[in-house]
């Protein structure tokens, strides 16, 4: 079997490599309001796929999630214009009482980093230095899907969920869009140049077509009102 990767062609799609596990999730607002979380992942079902398989970069497939061919004919321009500094290095270390973060600004506008006790920010820094409101912090800055955010204990130490190699659909029923490609677990992205970005457990990659951090998502799906047309979510 081939290695997980995703690469990324030149104005064309990514190309997916390695029988990578693909899958919907949708993001809706926690209802029961007794739970500390004010967002969850709804799970939108498994997606069929070949062990290789193309996934729509330019926005414009009306085969979604996957690749039709259509980026060659509106002339997309899919130029990488991030950083390929390593994380650590683009990112600002914001110093807490109960946590530190480091925070590299890339907001895909998915909300994870919202809890009920209030954003990754405050509960990082607030006088509250109780188990509980530690272990929110954690939370709001792992569930970012993007990971803006990523929880420091006082060590230094990175606090990083356990996640498996998948790529998630992501669905924005509250914004009446769809949203960028969840990736999770590490899998190796290559540029269209052949180089490879940082491996990351959690980074959320354009499909859109307007980001202007290409690859990756920075939330522009919902200014562009962008909808895949294939979504099971309602």
């Amino acid at each position: 079997m081939n290695e997980k990767k995703i690469r990324i062609i030149k104005n064309g799609p990514y190309v997916v490599t390695g029988n990578v596990d693909l899958s919907e999730k949708i993001i809706r607002p926690e209802e029961d309001k007794s739970k500390d979380a004010k967002y969850v992942w709804e799970d939108g079902g498994e997606i069929a796929h070949e062990e290789a398989y193309a996934l729509c970069r330019c926005g414009a497939s009306k085969k979604h999630p996957f690749c039709d061919g259509s980026h060659s004919e509106t002339g997309f321009d899919g130029t990488e214009t991030a950083s390929k500094k390593p994380y650590r290095e683009r990112s600002e270390l914001i110093k807490g009482r109960n946590v530190d973060l480091l925070d590299d600004g890339r907001c895909a506008g998915a909300r994870f980093c919202y809890r009920e006790k209030g954003d990754a920010w405050y509960l990082a820094s607030c006088d509250d230095n109780s188990e509980k409101i530690i272990c929110e912090a954690v939370k709001s800055a792992s569930e970012c899907p993007a990971g803006r955010l990523t929880a420091l204990a006082k060590d230094g130490s990175c606090i990083e969920p356990e996640l498996g190699p998948s790529i998630d659909i992501t669905q924005d029923p509250e914004n009446d869009v769809s949203g960028g490609l969840y990736v999770k677990g590490g899998i190796p992205l290559i540029s269209a140049d052949g180089t490879e970005y940082e491996q990351r457990n959690r980074i959320v990659l354009c499909r859109c077509g307007k980001s202007k951090i290409k690859p990756f998502c920075d939330g522009t799906h919902v200014e562009a009102n962008f909808k895949d047309k294939c979504s099971t979510c309602s």
